[in-house]
């Protein structure tokens, strides 16, 4: 019986120490289904017609261009990232940008999920997400609520 008891007192520490150590949910490989509605699609297609922007369209409603694929092994929604990016609203004003910066990329908004696996490490590549698959309707800091929003994001590791 103390044996017994001695074991799961181990492996329950394990357990906990585990948990505290990770701090973190486990990542699962599921596919994101968000798909930003028509009107959504409609507005992100516009914006890049009239700029004049050769991107191509994404089935979840995006709009990306690829200016380098980058070489090795892509990244996925489990994949810790670092990247170079800076944001943009469609008026061109920067809200935010960062050097180096790592992510879990499971962690971040959607149209990252589902964009930046599209190269690999040395890629680069050029978003542009309608507001369902960035901040949607809320406003953040210098993004006004259901702002279509450019990030030029430079893949620099996969972790």
């Amino acid at each position: 019986m103390k044996k017994t008891s001695w074991i799961l007192l181990v492996i329950w520490s394990l357990v906990i120490g585990g948990c505290q150590q990770a701090n973190q949910v486990p990542c699962t490989q599921t596919a994101v289904i968000t798909k930003a509605p028509d009107g959504e699609i409609n507005a992100v297609k516009q914006f890049v017609e009239t700029s004049r922007i050769n991107a191509k369209a994404d089935s979840r409603g995006f709009y990306y261009t690829i200016q380098s694929a980058g070489t090795g092994t892509k990244p996925t929604v489990c994949s810790n990232v670092t990247v170079n990016y800076t944001g943009k609203l469609t008026n061109g004003k920067v809200f935010d940008s960062a050097e180096g910066i790592r992510f879990d990329l499971n962690q971040l908004i959607v149209g990252w999920q589902e964009g930046i696996p599209l190269v690999a490490p040395g890629g680069k590549i050029t978003l542009y997400l309608p507001p369902s698959l960035a901040y949607g309707a809320q406003e953040q800091n210098d993004i006004p609520a259901n702002s279509i929003l450019v990030f030029e994001i430079d893949l620099i590791n996969v972790n």
